[in-house]
């Protein structure tokens, strides 16, 4: 299938977004294993930090089609600063303890679910492609953290505690996923993708739904850290790409 978007820099951009989501996501991830509560969690990970990686390279391929630079996806993963990347601030933040990990995730797959389910209908067909194989993974993720959620946030003392505090310290970062800039704007009004504001009602009540649950509070925190779709972002995003791009970056052209 061709391309059907003539603004060929503005899908160029939005599908580094989504790359780039699914790129970081995935990294956090691969970074747990060794380091899970339990064997079964370990190999649950593994597996869900590998399908975001294969997501990463499906939007990263096709970007990279759409540039027509002659760069790849393994140019676009590896040899991009920080400033080049256009991720959300929520998903580059450290996985700190289980709570804080499961927290992150369930709060971002809450959100991605909807946005895949809007990204099925797009009218670029390659998008639309790749999102509907992508929805059948992230629905067995967020359903795997949710349980997590729920456990932990409905089981001992500290648990509890433990899952409020990570829920309340990510909070901040969740507005981003909602807000608007003008190749969201674009997006929406070309039929490529979904207004992000228009994804808020729906992932509110789920989340809401999932913390009344887990005996969790929703945070009344207002202010809403945001820039990563800019390519402004936390000191944490550094120190991942030094991680992720060393070898690469070290050994340019390497092949295996």
């Amino acid at each position: 299938m061709s391309i059907v978007s003539d603004n060929k820099d503005a899908l160029f951009a939005y599908l580094l977004r989504l790359g780039d989501n699914a790129l970081i996501a995935g990294q956090q991830l691969g970074k747990l294993v060794a380091h899970g509560p339990e064997l079964e969690e370990e190999m649950a990970v593994a597996n869900f930090a590998l399908d975001y990686i294969g997501q990463a390279r499906m939007f990263f391929s096709l970007a990279a089609e759409v540039e027509g630079a002659g760069r790849s996806e393994d140019d676009l993963a590896f040899l991009r600063d920080g400033m080049d990347f256009h991720n959300l601030l929520l998903l580059e933040q450290p996985n700190g303890d289980f709570a804080q990990t499961t927290a992150r995730q369930f709060l971002f797959e809450s959100f991605y679910q909807y946005q895949l389910a809007e990204l099925a209908k797009s009218k670029e067909p390659r998008i639309a492609e790749i999102a509907v194989r992508i929805a059948r993974e992230i629905r067995y993720h967020l359903r795997h953290h949710r349980q997590w959620l729920v456990r932990l946030g409905d089981g001992t003392e500290e648990s509890h505690q433990r899952m409020q505090r990570s829920v309340d310290d990510l909070w901040r970062f969740t507005g981003e996923m909602f807000s608007r800039d003008e190749i969201d704007t674009w997006a929406a009004e070309s039929g490529v993708g979904p207004d992000p504001s228009s994804l808020h009602d729906a992932w509110a009540a789920y989340v809401e739904a999932a913390l009344d649950e887990a005996t969790l509070r929703k945070p009344e925190q207002e202010w809403m850290a945001s820039g990563g779709k800019q390519g402004t972002h936390t000191e944490h995003l550094g120190y991942i790409l030094a991680e992720m791009q060393h070898i690469p970056r070290t050994y340019p052209g390497a092949e295996w």
